[in-house]
């Protein structure tokens, strides 16, 4: 039976302020429910380190209450529904049974429910940091209850569920982000690109990076360096050139067209007779982040992409290639040697040398016209060529 109090008497005041205490008691506990719970850790670090001067404050006050998340949950709650229960019973000493479950409804579901969920979904932040030395008392107050029920939580669930997104989330997010999308982001076009080619990477191989070798520009190793073969290597505008033996699938190095600086096209020189540099071959299904770390070593700025049909196409345990598989290229770089009978071909090169000479004026000409009065030396350089067993597919670079 309810108890009933005079109207404007101590008792009824005291019961009215203990009712609006725990109606807003419990508003704060769901708001905070749903305001602190939807905070990740990870946002929250994001924030702490990154986030504006404001953000930072709020981050660091929040980050401590939140670590354990399930005690947290389970005090949150707890009070919430201890709030609640106890409303009915003020409520019941001032109306009828029925009116007070009326009313405690009603104040539950607006004030208690909607309106601090709603206010703490936008807010969240700031009201967590604001209430976090209450939470943490709460916490405390709760502990005896509150902390076997996490460790239980945390056995069936796992501890932490750091919200970490992956790498096609991410894309999507950078892609959100950008101010194309018209969600009012920061990044622009080229920041969004370049962000989501390098997340892309990890998961592209060779041979998708690759240039078709029917459309890549190489030149056979016994062409000659005419005038021809020289407009050619400058109209395709590469650094670089590819070197092939008898066919062009068959890459054996690259020459650098900075060397042939020094070259005269007159002078007709073999392709051989210039510095032919080693090029990698790397198999088709190779990572492209493994490719740019050899690159970045700094060995070579370009390699052949093969496919490996055979096993027997695999190199052998003891380092020596199948004799079925390879032949090798003695390439001369220097073939003059003293006391030997000039030929056309070195009375055209003493003639390059002479040329070179009078370029004395010019930046670190001395240098290289020392390296012309120097002595000749013969080099040989060994190349190894796969034969069709090991087709190439293409350059890259």
């Amino acid at each position: 039976m309810a108890v009933e109090y005079k109207c404007c008497g101590t008792h009824f005041f005291i019961s009215i302020a203990v009712i609006v205490f725990l109606v807003l008691f419990a508003g704060l506990m769901s708001g905070l429910t749903l305001g602190l719970m939807s905070l990740s850790l990870v946002d929250l670090e994001v924030l702490a380190k990154s986030g504006t001067p404001k953000d930072r404050r709020h981050a660091e006050k929040i980050l401590p209450v939140v670590q354990n998340q399930h005690l947290l949950l389970c005090t949150l709650l707890m009070c919430n529904a201890a709030a609640m229960e106890t409303l009915p019973i003020f409520l019941d000493g001032l109306v009828t049974a029925w009116g007070a479950i009326l009313i405690s409804v009603t104040l539950i579901l607006l004030f208690g429910e909607i309106i601090p969920q709603s206010v703490c979904s936008r807010y969240g932040l700031a009201i967590g940091a604001a209430v976090a030395p209450i939470v943490r008392v709460l916490v405390w107050i709760c502990f005896p209850v509150a902390y076997p029920i996490s460790k239980l939580l945390d056995f069936l669930l796992g501890h932490g569920h750091a919200a970490l997104f992956r790498r096609a989330e991410l894309k999507t997010l950078v892609n959100l982000h950008g101010n194309e999308a018209g969600k009012g982001g920061e990044l622009t076009h080229d920041e969004t690109t370049i962000i989501a080619g390098a997340l892309e990477l990890t998961e592209k191989k060779a041979g998708d990076a690759m240039t078709p070798i029917s459309d890549t520009f190489a030149i056979d190793i016994n062409a000659k360096l005419d005038r021809e073969t020289m407009n050619l290597i400058l109209d395709n505008g590469h650094s670089r050139v590819p070197v092939y033996y008898e066919q062009p699938t068959n890459i054996i190095g690259v020459i650098l067209v900075k060397n042939l600086l020094t070259v005269h096209p007159e002078d007709e020189l073999p392709v051989k007779s210039v510095t032919i540099r080693k090029v990698p071959r790397v198999p088709e299904t190779m990572p492209l982040y493994d490719i740019l770390n050899e690159f970045q070593k700094g060995h070579s700025h370009m390699a052949v992409v093969i496919r490996k049909t055979k096993k027997s196409d695999v190199q052998p345990a003891n380092g020596n290639i199948a004799d079925n598989l390879v032949k090798e290229v003695k390439v001369v770089i220097d073939s003059e040697e003293p006391g030997q009978p000039k030929t056309p071909d070195k009375e055209k090169s003493m003639q390059r040398k002479k040329t070179f000479n009078k370029w004395k004026s010019f930046p670190n000409s001395n240098k290289s016209a020392k390296g012309f009065r120097g002595k000749k030396r013969r080099f040989m350089m060994r190349l190894t060529i796969l034969k069709s067993h090991d087709p190439q597919l293409c350059q890259w670079n």
